[in-house]
C-alpha cells in the first residue's frame, strides 16, 4: 500500500481537514475560559460559592486570598482569564487554517509561558500557601493539555520551507 502526499498550503501545513488535535485544544481553551471566568467573578466579588473546603489542605478560600493571588497586583485569576481567552481565540479554525506562521507561534508562546506559570502556582500552593484550591487544579491541568496538544501538534507538522 503506497501513501500519498497530502496537499499543503504554501506554508507547508496540511489543507486538508484540521484533525482532532486543533478541536481538542480548542475544546480545553473553552473549558478553561469558563473556569478561569468562573475564578475572576469569585474574585472581584470576593465570592464564597468557591464550592471547595475552606479548611485543611483543601481550601480553595485560603489560595485565592492568599499573597499569591496576584502578580504585581494583577488577580491571577484574570491573568488565567486572559490566557484562555488569547488561547481560545488563537485555537479557532481559521487560525489552525491559516498560511501565517504566526499562530502557531504565539500558541506555542502562550502555552509555553502558560505551564512556567502554572509551575509557579502550584509551587506557591505546596511550598508557601500550603493548601491547594481544586478550581485552580482544573486550570493547572487544563493548561497543561493544552500546552501538550500544541507541542504534539507542532511535532506533527511537517517543517516551513
Amino acid at each position: 500500500m503506497s501513501r500519498t502526499a497530502q496537499p499543503t498550503t504554501k506554508a507547508g501545513r496540511p489543507s486538508g481537514g484540521l484533525g482532532v488535535i486543533p478541536w481538542a485544544t480548542l475544546a480545553v481553551s473553552i473549558a478553561g475560559l469558563a473556569v478561569a471566568a468562573y475564578l475572576t467573578y469569585e474574585h472581584f466579588t470576593a465570592g464564597t460559592t468557591l464550592a471547595c473546603p475552606d479548611t485543611g489542605v483543601v481550601n480553595c478560600a485560603k489560595v485565592t486570598s492568599s499573597q499569591y493571588s496576584k502578580l504585581f497586583g494583577i488577580p491571577v485569576a484574570l491573568l488565567g482569564l486572559a490566557f484562555f481567552v488569547g488561547m481560545t481565540a488563537l485555537s479557532v479554525p481559521p487560525m489552525w487554517r491559516t498560511g501565517s506562521p504566526w499562530p502557531a507561534r504565539l500558541r506555542l508562546a502562550g502555552v509555553l509561558v502558560g505551564v512556567v506559570f502554572v509551575c509557579y502556582l502550584i509551587w506557591a500552593e505546596l511550598f508557601q500557601i500550603d493548601a491547594i484550591c481544586l478550581w485552580c487544579t482544573v486550570v493547572h491541568g487544563l493548561t497543561l493539555v493544552l500546552f501538550t496538544l500544541v507541542i504534539v501538534r507542532q511535532a506533527l507538522l511537517p517543517p516551513s520551507p
